[in-house]
């Protein structure tokens, strides 16, 4: 399965769902006031840079971003950055809510050719057992998988939701089954948000979601963990909890999506090119941690230094960190920690020289089949290679 990419009818039709939902829910009007404060951007700071780095400035010295990316994806992920940076995270949540996002998905779906009744297209079904929540991502949602992915979503931990995520995560279930399982299954958590919770809420959500996966496997040596971003960082905790514990059903694999490695980092520097910043997610680092210890292993594990810990706590079949290496503000993190791990254990590095997240993004923003499933396709042959080659 892969939807048609994004054309400006999808943004046109996000926005009108986006719209809807903000006068159902009596959120518009300061979400236009936040529109008003986007206009100067749009109208003038964007086409300037865009002119600016794309038309007057020589290619030789062009930001490597830019002389790769389409005008498409370079203004798209230029607004990324402004949204990032401005607009408050309880109404950058918005974008990303299930009253959004689902018909969102239903409507590039009917436009791509794919109904739910098509054998060819994965199911969802909503979990919600003991306040625990998620979504069940398969071709057959009842029968037992040879692959379960757990996947904690990105977001800073004040955004993002499964429902987002959903296409991209059908898609993933698609590749893997091309990749030679015969019903592999996707269990994206459904977590609570800072401000509403803070460590350790989400970590204890964690844990609960991967003891609801092992109840539904039997079998740890078929469960990868997966996340991006704060969702990645949130899986290596989880992992860190595990091993301190002497838990002995570690998954697998681990496949890491750009994970955001130290929560208070002087390393996580703004780059040219990324759409993050610096000072928001010191921000939103500082309200996950409250008044806990930001550099406490179980909150930033990039901070951990206890080599015993991660032995007990690294997947039997090694991690991967898939990101954009330099062009990444979590580019140096990355590699510091996957260096250290790499003295421990099995680690993979796959760096695509693009900004933070782009296995997720590029579903959206290419165009060209080939990289849109690029990411996917690294990760689910590395996934592969643990588990039907070794297991």
């Amino acid at each position: 399965m892969l939807l048609k990419p994004v054309s400006f009818l999808d943004i046109a039709v996000f926005l009108l769902f986006l719209t809807f939902y903000l006068i159902r829910h009596s959120y518009l009007l300061k979400t236009t006031s936040c529109g008003f404060q986007a206009l100067p951007f749009l109208f003038v700071s964007l086409p300037a840079q865009l002119i600016k780095e794309r038309c007057l400035t020589s290619t030789k010295h062009q930001l490597p971003f830019t002389r790769r990316t389409t005008l498409f994806q370079d203004a798209m992920v230029r607004c990324l950055r402004w949204a990032f940076t401005n607009l408050p995270s309880d109404v950058g949540r918005l974008f990303f809510l299930k009253g959004v996002s689902l018909p969102f998905l239903r409507f590039r779906m009917l436009r791509s050719g794919y109904f739910l009744s098509r054998r060819d297209c994965p199911r969802w079904v909503e979990v919600n057992q003991n306040g625990l929540k998620g979504l069940w991502i398969a071709y057959d949602t009842i029968a037992r998988p040879d692959l379960l992915v757990y996947y904690v979503h990105g977001g800073g931990f004040a955004m993002g939701s499964s429902y987002f995520y959903l296409e991209f995560l059908m898609t993933w279930v698609s590749v893997l089954k091309e990749h030679g399982f015969k019903n592999p299954v996707v269990f994206a958590l459904e977590y609570t948000l800072i401000p509403d919770e803070c460590y350790p809420y989400q970590l204890h959500e964690t844990l609960a979601g991967y003891n609801y996966v092992l109840s539904r496997s039997d079998d740890p040596n078929i469960i990868t963990i997966s996340g991006d971003s704060a969702g990645a960082l949130l899986v290596l905790s989880l992992l860190l909890y595990l091993g301190s514990k002497s838990r002995t059903e570690r998954p697998a694999f681990a496949a890491l999506i750009s994970p955001w490695t130290h929560l208070m980092s002087d390393e996580n520097r703004n780059t040219a090119s990324d759409y993050l910043d610096s000072d928001k997610l010191n921000e939103y680092g500082r309200e996950y941690a409250r008044s806990a210890d930001p550099s406490d292993p179980f909150i930033s594990p990039g901070d951990c230094r206890d080599a015993a810990l991660w032995t007990a706590s690294l997947p039997r079949g090694g991690i991967g960190f898939y990101y954009g290496g330099s062009e990444e503000l979590f580019g140096p993190g990355i590699k510091e920690l996957s260096g250290r791990l790499n003295t421990i254990g099995k680690v993979i590095c796959r760096e695509d020289g693009n900004v933070h997240s782009w296995p997720v993004a590029a579903m959206f923003l290419e165009t060209e089949t080939a990289k849109r499933r690029k990411g996917l396709n690294e990760m689910s042959s590395d996934i592969a290679g643990v588990i039907l080659c070794d297991g």
